[in-house]
């Protein structure tokens, strides 16, 4: 129980930086048939709500109208830690650094245009920074001509291990193994983990506590 204490994101503004830094949540429903249904998505949060752009009709609208109760989850991992990281022949010692938010909420169907324009205007916001579009209005045609799902959550945790639960000397040694092993979110991961190279070799230059 500590250590799951030491891996919960207690920062909602860090959940909400996490999420609108992702490209893909995944939203489950419950079918006709009792079943959950995931389907990945794009989404932005935006006034304490997940929005996402969808078709005006298919199963997860369906799903939605009878049934609003939701789940939400976006994660990100980091970096794979092989066993031998740890010990040379225990292939249990082997773990994963990620970071995580499940949330469970309440779904509907956005009707006002001036919500839905916000909405949409946000997700541009979002997936497409650098401009090079024209802005949204609610009386354009593609404001009626999609769906908009919004999602209130009812609860919202995060969870994140970038190393906070290791001591100084596990978490340098464990950055100087991901280095070396050289994986393609090697650096980030390091970074992610308050390590910073000097000409000096690696040094802890902020500790983690979200």
């Amino acid at each position: 129980m500590q250590l799951l204490g030491r891996l919960e994101i207690k920062s909602k503004e860090k959940i909400i930086e996490f999420l609108n830094q992702q490209e893909t949540g995944r939203v489950a429903s419950i079918d006709k048939d009792g079943f959950p249904q995931i389907i990945p998505m794009n989404f932005v949060y935006a006034n304490d709500a997940i929005y996402m752009h969808s078709h005006p009709r298919g199963e997860k609208l369906e799903n939605i109208s009878k049934n609003s109760k939701v789940g939400f989850e976006v994660d990100y991992s980091l970096e794979f830690l092989p066993s031998y990281f740890t010990s040379p022949t225990d292939a249990s010692q082997a773990d994963t650094l990620y970071i995580s938010v499940v949330i469970k909420g309440k779904a509907s169907l956005v009707s006002d245009p001036k919500e839905k324009t916000k909405a949409l205007n946000e997700l541009m916001k979002k997936y497409q920074p650098e401009g090079g579009y024209e802005k949204l209005t609610h009386d354009m045609p593609v404001v009626e001509e999609v769906a908009i799902i919004k999602v209130v959550p009812v609860t919202m945790k995060g969870k994140y291990k970038i190393g906070q639960h290791w001591d100084k000397k596990t978490r340098l040694d464990i950055a100087k193994k991901i280095l070396e092993r050289n994986s393609p979110t090697a650096q980030e991961t390091v970074k992610k983990m308050g390590i910073t190279k000097t000409k000096d070799g690696l040094q802890i230059s902020e500790e983690i506590s979200w």
